[in-house]
């Protein structure tokens, strides 16, 4: 018997609509650090003279770059606490991190309290910009990896914008 063997296109075994609202959400991670990067660049003729900041000041460049002492914290310890707790989780804990943060910063009556929370935002930040683009690759199948880890940039550049 002779058998002719059609090749019949198939189907990805993935659903690409939840591939992409999970990178998408992952990816959140990205857009809070650039949105963060830029708000918080716009709000300084605003909190410097509310807080006190004298112009030129260790205080003043302290106040901007905060976060980024956060981010350098949460990007260190995120590979011990994934190991213990998982990306997802965290990923959720830094959600909750920046959210706790957004408001705190919102409502600081002190420049101390100010920067702590902005350092909290910036441990939030550097657990999600370590986390995000490896969530994404674990989950994404190997042929549209790239496409989806490459997303998790777009984002930070959108959140700049």
């Amino acid at each position: 018997m002779n058998h002719q063997q059609t090749s019949v296109p198939k189907r990805p075994a993935y659903d690409m609509g939840f591939l992409w609202s999970v990178c998408l959400v992952a990816a959140m991670g990205g857009l809070l650090f650039g949105y963060d990067w830029v708000v918080i660049g716009g709000a300084k003729p605003f909190y410097e003279p509310y807080f006190h900041i004298p112009p030129k000041s260790f205080w003043q460049g302290f106040a901007q770059s905060s976060a980024l002492a956060g981010c350098l914290v949460g990007a260190v310890v995120s590979g011990m606490l994934t190991d213990r707790w998982g990306r997802r989780r965290l990923l959720v804990a830094a959600g909750l991190l920046f959210t706790a943060s957004a408001v705190w910063t919102a409502l600081a009556e002190s420049y101390v309290s100010f920067n702590a929370a902005r350092i909290l935002g910036g441990i939030g930040i550097g657990l999600a910009s370590n986390l995000s683009p490896m969530y994404i690759a674990e989950v994404s199948p190997a042929e549209v990896r790239g496409v989806f880890v490459s997303i998790n940039q777009l984002t930070i550049v959108i959140g700049i914008l």
